[in-house]
């Protein structure tokens, strides 16, 4: 149950508290059978179950490729549609910890609380098919791939709006850092844009005892992972914020000690939340990168992919969720201007299409296991009020007229 000093107030979360042991087993089991991004079979068949018991109106399969939404029609007739959002896959993990629901799948883990997240929207249409205290219709989004597959762009590429033109859509994502009870939202950037960079340099291999002869790339890589870092010392404005992160190099073959390779590859990420920077970051990287090599008579190729963008909540309906927020838990509880997160949210692309809000959903506290920790669990406590708060959110937007 939630925790007796935690308080939520509102007909949705007093009645969907009443089934929340449901709403646990039901998030345990998700927990058990984690999927990969458009693997999510299981996932969405258990969903469609759910939703089909719920007794939603029109369930709808197959969206970009695995994704389900259900449609649920309220007590007036409306044209408006509000979208809620729940995200569905696992990630390419091993759990460690030692839970009874723990995955039965080797090597895969829902390390990061989607099961929480798809769990949540589950108990909000029990309630709002139940109740239909609303004008309009509920447009319940289960999206598959949001790890790294860009799930969010598959489904509104196979006409996710078009077919359900929602005026606003609204997300919400468990935040260990802060505590159950509390939830976050920010009036702009929430989440940061995710980039991929490869930089290729090519030297001339030879024997390390006579290197002489050679034209390292490894030398030549150790001096770039050292400029770029200039880049968002030296080129970003202050008040901007960027992180640009080389996490990875291959190069030569650690059997073969005095043999200086031909090539050396990077890897890393940008992340900023300005388009203007991201773009700058860019264009730096690859003059730097150039510059260098051919300062040691090598050659370095840029390869930059724009994986997510940046995730930006409208001001409107971010506003409106705090609002909605502040009527479950208080004001106290709620953080306004939350800090953004350097990480990523394909929601982001379904931010672009549509107004709407991404809001963080307090499951923790300080010490608490981080997301894609390989003990992670999501906290069952929370589950009553993610339901409630993507239940009054329909509720309050779509507020049926006397």
């Amino acid at each position: 149950m939630l925790a007796p000093q935690l308080k939520a107030n509102g007909s949705a979360f007093a009645r969907i508290r009443e089934f929340h042991p449901e709403l646990t087993a039901f998030r345990r089991d998700l927990h058990a059978h984690p999927e990969l991004g458009f693997e999510e079979i299981y996932t969405s068949g258990r969903v469609r179950q759910a939703l089909e018991i719920c007794g939603v109106d029109e369930i709808h399969t197959g969206i970009g490729k695995t994704g389900v939404v259900g449609l649920i029609r309220g007590k007036q007739k409306s044209s408006r549609m509000i979208g809620l959002r729940a995200d569905m896959d696992a990630l390419p993990m091993t759990e460690h910890g030692d839970i009874a629901w723990k995955s039965v799948k080797p090597g895969l883990m829902h390390g990061c609380g989607h099961d929480g997240h798809t769990t949540m929207l589950t108990g909000a249409a029990r309630y709002l098919a139940e109740t239909r205290n609303f004008a309009g219709t509920a447009v319940l989004i289960f999206q598959p791939g949001e790890e790294g597959y860009a799930g969010a762009k598959a489904m509104i590429e196979d006409g996710l709006f078009e077919r359900f033109p929602v005026e606003a859509a609204y997300a919400m994502h468990n935040w260990p850092a802060m505590r159950p009870g509390e939830i976050g939202v920010n009036p702009g950037p929430m989440m940061a844009a995710a980039d991929r960079i490869t930089i290729n340099i090519t030297g001339k291999g030879g024997h390390g005892a006579h290197a002489y002869l050679t034209v390292d790339p490894v030398l030549v890589a150790g001096h770039i992972i050292t400029a770029v870092q200039s880049i968002v010392s030296r080129n970003v404005k202050p008040v901007d914020s960027a992180v640009i992160s080389l996490c990875a190099l291959q190069a030569g073959d650690v059997h073969a000690m005095s043999v200086i390779p031909g090539e050396a590859t990077l890897v890393g990420t940008v992340r900023t939340f300005n388009s203007a920077v991201q773009d700058m970051i860019e264009q730096r990287l690859i003059e730097l990168c150039s510059g260098i090599a051919q300062s040691f008579g090598a050659t370095a190729s840029v390869h930059y992919e724009r994986i997510y963008p940046a995730t930006i909540n409208t001001a409107a309906e971010a506003k409106f969720a705090a609002d909605v927020a502040a009527a479950l838990v208080g004001e106290s509880h709620v953080k306004r201007n939350m800090e953004p997160s350097m990480g990523a949210e394909d929601f982001s692309f379904m931010l672009q299409a549509k107004p709407g809000a991404y809001l963080r959903l307090g499951q923790g506290g300080e010490g608490s296991c981080f997301l894609h920790n390989s003990k992670y669990d999501f906290n069952d406590d929370v589950l009553p009020l993610g339901s409630a708060l993507y239940a009054s959110l329909v509720e309050q937007a779509l507020a049926c007229s006397a």
